[in-house]
């Protein structure tokens, strides 16, 4: 049985016998941050356990080098940080694509 379907079952048997009622933020809209929901509740428990995952820290780092990028007039120092950007989008997207692959399997 694929794991997908178990879970749905299991989730179907918790909501018959009444153990996802009154649950903490029921009602509430869902915290969408993260990116893909699939992936939300994985990155949730991570960051519970005090881990960020690799994927995270780059976006993190991207976004902090593109408002240092935006103040500097210098065209010595925007050239040296435009350089660390690319590196930085290149190490997400590669990340990126291996989260994928690793979902596709």
């Amino acid at each position: 049985m694929k794991t997908s379907k178990l879970a749905e079952q299991q989730i179907r048997k918790a909501q018959a016998e009444g153990k996802l009622d009154n649950l903490k933020g029921a009602g509430k809209p869902l915290n969408r941050e993260t990116g893909d929901t699939a992936d939300a509740a994985g990155y949730r428990i991570m960051a519970e356990a005090g881990a960020i995952p690799e994927e995270i820290r780059l976006r993190k780092e991207v976004d902090a080098q593109l408002a240092h990028l935006q103040t500097l007039t210098d065209p010595a120092g925007r050239k040296t940080a435009m350089a660390k950007l690319a590196d930085l989008q290149m190490r997400l997207s590669i990340a990126q694509e291996a989260r994928r692959k690793f979902n596709r399997t």
